[in-house]
């Protein structure tokens, strides 16, 4: 018996040893074949990367999903939108931007980047939140109207999901070994199934050859990227529960994009259902998927203009 509890422990040793080199490897190269592309900011709970297109008018915030990283948006999109003053964030605790301690809710995030406003000294941006980045551009709506001007939600994430979509499961551990397992096993897992999650999140759009690199998605091979996707995925239907009784209150302009063949979230309870609880909220439908930003630009870039003119 205690020979074969020595194999085992030995044989687990070795395994994890395994697993955590991997993680090491794939999260360095990540790092190198993803670097940081803008300037730091140090806000309270956070030192926040970002990217500042420059230009003259009103500012425009944007703020990617789960998952991602500010080159989900420099991919195609912000070319688009040469005209006007972008500032493109990784959102606390993705990308290269770091956070002191677990990393922060929904609500957190939010005051996080309205710190950043203050710190960068923007006057009302408009805040554009695609996918989970929408959820944190409403709790803003909620929590900090005064800081921005209006919000624009590209295939947002808006109301509590009863079913977790099938790409996220087993990515969301129970806190306890939330980060034995970004250290073992969640680098590998994603590594090996991103290519078919990669191509569930696009569809029916196809997945471009270089957004591993260009577009930022090489990103989520790090076990930070892991354990941040882990807390907002269980995370998520709390916060949105404390945020949609309040959505009638909203008196901020409110526009939402969706593609209509998004397979991620559903068009129809995360935009037609939001945008009648919202007053005044316009909702627009164009073919595509959930990374309409990277795969229409063009046609998101004319919807995101004309909330910016209004």
């Amino acid at each position: 018996m205690k020979d074969t509890l020595k194999k085992a422990a030995t044989t687990t040793a070795w395994v994890g040893g395994a697993l955590a080199l991997w993680t090491t490897l794939a999260a360095g190269a990540s790092e190198m074949l993803v670097p940081a592309d803008g300037d730091f900011v140090d806000v309270p709970g956070a030192r926040l990367h970002y990217v500042d297109t420059g230009g003259d008018g009103p500012a425009i915030l944007l703020l990617h999903g789960i998952y991602g990283q500010l080159r989900n948006f420099t991919y195609a999109l912000t070319d688009q939108l040469k005209d006007h003053r972008l500032i493109v964030v990784d959102r606390p605790g993705w990308g290269h931007s770091t956070v002191e301690g677990e990393h922060p809710t929904i609500e957190t995030q939010a005051r996080m980047v309205a710190d950043l406003i203050d710190a960068l000294g923007l006057d009302r941006p408009l805040l554009v939140g695609h996918s989970m980045g929408g959820a944190v551009a409403l709790a803003m709506a909620v929590n900090q109207p005064a800081k921005i001007r209006g919000v624009a939600l590209i295939a947002p994430l808006t109301q509590r999901v009863t079913e977790m979509p099938g790409v996220f499961r087993g990515k969301a551990p129970p806190a306890a070994v939330r980060g034995l397992a970004a250290w073992t096993v969640g680098v590998p897992l994603t590594t090996l199934t991103g290519p078919a999650v990669s191509k569930q999140v696009f569809a029916p759009d196809a997945v471009p050859m270089d957004f591993g690199t260009r577009g930022g998605g090489l990103a989520a091979l790090r076990p930070s990227s892991f354990e941040a996707g882990a807390v907002e995925l269980r995370d998520a239907n709390r916060a949105l529960s404390t945020m949609i009784p309040r959505y009638g209150a909203i008196k901020l302009p409110v526009v939402i994009l969706y593609g209509r063949d998004d397979e991620l979230l559903d068009p129809h309870s995360q935009g037609d259902v939001t945008a009648g609880e919202i007053p005044g909220a316009v909702l627009t439908k164009i073919g595509g998927g959930h990374m309409i930003p990277v795969t229409h630009p063009a046609e998101t870039a004319a919807w995101l203009r004309t909330a910016a003119a209004a």
